[in-house]
């Protein structure tokens, strides 16, 4: 198969959790969140806001009300220079309708790809990032200001990466698709 400049950033983009302490600049950042505006939605809705806290002192209480308790397990983000908030906003009726007839939360498919989007424009401006389903939301709706019956989806850890992680194993082609209908 042909290897093209996509799926060498896709194959090379990890999973970071260890950062060095070093800003990112504003312009990466900015780079990072333009790729996550140009995603795609149902209906165009674009039902998602995107919340970088990069300041120092708000970042380390943020990561201490997120990542405390049963939400421990992920408390390697607080080294993270930059954490992002990925919030829901409301998407159109046509998508809300679509949810109800298709059992599809269309929402959540269009955060996960503009998230997608952010993640792979990090890695190839040189960043690490760790996406992380696991956190206290409440308690990061609270520290963000976040209005009533919005929802912090995600979030994202950013920085320069301290570590360089290996491949993950993946399944074949063969295993992961077939061609005109369901097959093994």
């Amino acid at each position: 198969m042909k290897e093209t400049a996509f799926l060498r950033l896709a194959s090379a983009r990890r999973s970071i959790r260890a950062f060095q302490d070093r800003p990112v600049e504003r312009e990466k950042l900015e780079l990072c969140l333009e790729a996550a505006r140009l995603a795609p939605s149902a209906c165009n809705a674009q039902p998602w806001k995107f919340v970088v806290v990069d300041e120092p002192g708000l970042k380390q209480r943020l990561a201490a009300a997120v990542f405390s308790g049963a939400y421990a397990i992920n408390k390697h983000a607080a080294s993270a220079p930059v954490l992002v908030a990925v919030v829901s906003q409301r998407g159109s009726a046509w998508a809300w309708v679509g949810n109800q007839v298709q059992g599809t939360v269309f929402l959540l498919v269009d955060i996960g790809i503009s998230c997608e989007h952010f993640v792979l424009q990090a890695a190839e401006l040189g960043l690490g990032t760790c996406w992380l389903g696991w956190f206290d939301a409440k308690a990061a709706a609270r520290l963000l200001g976040v209005p009533r019956g919005f929802r912090v989806e995600m979030l994202l850890s950013l920085g320069y990466p301290a570590e360089a992680p290996g491949p993950r194993p993946r399944r074949s082609l063969a295993e992961m698709s077939a061609f005109n209908r369901y097959g093994p």
